[in-house]
């Protein structure tokens, strides 16, 4: 594996103006990491990945490289990238088992991070790094998020997310409630009555979007996102239909495979997949079937019935009468994305959502609620985890800013009667 991977990284030409970096949502310096592994100098190189990316080993394994760093570079104009996901991937790991450096010197304030995905371990992974007093509150059992529950263990093991846990929030003395939903039991407004300073919400989007169509409850269909969540749980049969295709809609299809369905076929409006080529090619590799410009109009207790779509240039949709026609499947399983659960915003007056449900946030976190910030899915939708990271890393800035204002007057803390003040 390492000499794979000094074979990979001598092929980087170290571009006085790389475009890898460029094409890196995070803005990862590449050509540094790369140059500093070259020089024997891998603690330094991991050092610097972390610093600039908590999720480091995370993002080396689930990003979408094709289209950020690797997409990018120079050398993949006319050949074959520099692949940095192997390097990133090297350097990350080796020099994670080397971590050992305590919390640091507490400052006196403290954070509640409400969720913690990809947005929530970012913020309070940097937020410790200043010193305040990190608690993570946790609706599942274990902290990752979407990372452990969306995302299938052949991409992103668990044991990743377990030594991170380790490395990053307990070693530094993070505190985590797990199974503890904020909107319940415990309120937004309980937490500034106990001290916190700020809060953070990155909830994520858990609720699945919707087909609204006739046979959507039967005992036969499932939605992509909760199959995901425990696919061991699913009892699906021998043939599957997948209506979606997009990045999790592959992780369905891959993950059911896997468990043993012997004929899987994903259903797409248009003739372009949502998802990345690579999860394309993998699928179609793994023996996932494809069918295109099919809609779903109808399922039933032994298939579905879909209508057929003429696609124009232009990418517009339109129904073809007289076309239905009836696949048949087991089960059915509806992957076409997730919005935001909304029990948080419910027993919390003053935060304002738009109209799909998503917290309203300005470009640095600030919501409509002062000392309330939030940054991820819950603001933007479903996006990338690198995505998640490169706002959340802002957000995290502003945070501290706000909290320091409070020490000097700048800024105040909501009271009770502000937060129960109509929208």
């Amino acid at each position: 594996m390492s000499l794979h991977v000094l074979d990979e990284a001598s092929r980087c030409l170290q571009c006085k103006n790389p475009r890898c970096r460029e094409g890196c949502p995070i803005h990862t310096d590449i050509p540094t990491a790369i140059r500093l592994l070259r020089e024997g100098k891998l603690n330094e190189a991991g050092w610097m990945l972390f610093e600039n990316n908590p999720l480091t080993t995370v993002c080396s394994l689930i990003c979408n490289h094709e289209n950020q760093c690797e997409g990018h570079c120079v050398r993949g104009i006319k050949g074959a990238p520099v692949h940095f996901s192997i390097i990133e991937n090297y350097i990350s790991e080796t020099y994670a088992n080397q971590m050992t450096k305590g919390p640091s010197t507490k400052n006196g304030q403290r954070v509640a991070i409400i969720g913690s995905g990809p947005a929530g371990l970012t913020i309070a992974v940097i937020l410790q790094r200043y010193g305040y007093d990190v608690t993570i509150f946790e609706g599942k059992d274990k902290i990752g998020g979407v990372l452990r529950y969306g995302i299938p263990e052949f991409r992103l093991p668990k044991s990743v997310l377990d030594d991170f846990e380790y490395r990053h929030l307990r070693m530094k003395d993070i505190k985590i409630r797990p199974n503890t939903t904020i909107g319940t039991a415990i309120t937004i407004s309980d937490l500034f009555r106990d001290g916190y300073s700020s809060i953070f919400i990155g909830t994520g989007v858990w609720k699945p979007n919707v087909l609204h169509i006739k046979g959507e409850t039967y005992g036969n269909v499932h939605f992509g996102i909760n199959y995901l969540n425990n696919p061991d749980s699913y009892h699906l049969g021998n043939r599957v239909t997948v209506i979606g295709a997009g990045n999790a809609a592959m992780d369905v299809a891959r993950t059911a495979i896997r468990k043993g369905v012997r004929h899987l076929t994903c259903f797409s409006l248009s003739k372009k997949i949502a998802a990345s080529q690579h999860e394309f090619s993998y699928a179609q590799l793994e023996g996932v079937d494809f069918e295109y410009n099919w809609k779903p109009v109808q399922i039933q207790d032994d298939g579905v019935i879909f209508r057929k779509l003429d696609e124009k240039e232009d990418g517009t949709l339109t129904e073809i009468p007289d076309s239905d026609k009836f696949f048949p499947s087991d089960s059915v399983i509806i992957s076409i994305s997730q919005g935001p659960q909304n029990r948080l915003v419910n027993t919390t007056r003053g935060l304002h959502t738009n109209n799909k449900g998503l917290l309203e946030a300005d470009d640095t976190g600030h919501t409509s609620v002062p000392g309330i910030f939030a940054s991820g899915d819950v603001v933007a939708g479903a996006r990338t985890v690198v995505e998640a990271v490169a706002h959340s890393k802002i957000v995290a800035e502003s945070m501290h800013q706000y909290m320091q204002g409070l020490r000097t007057g700048a800024t105040h803390l909501p009271t009770a009667e502000e937060l129960n003040q109509t929208k």
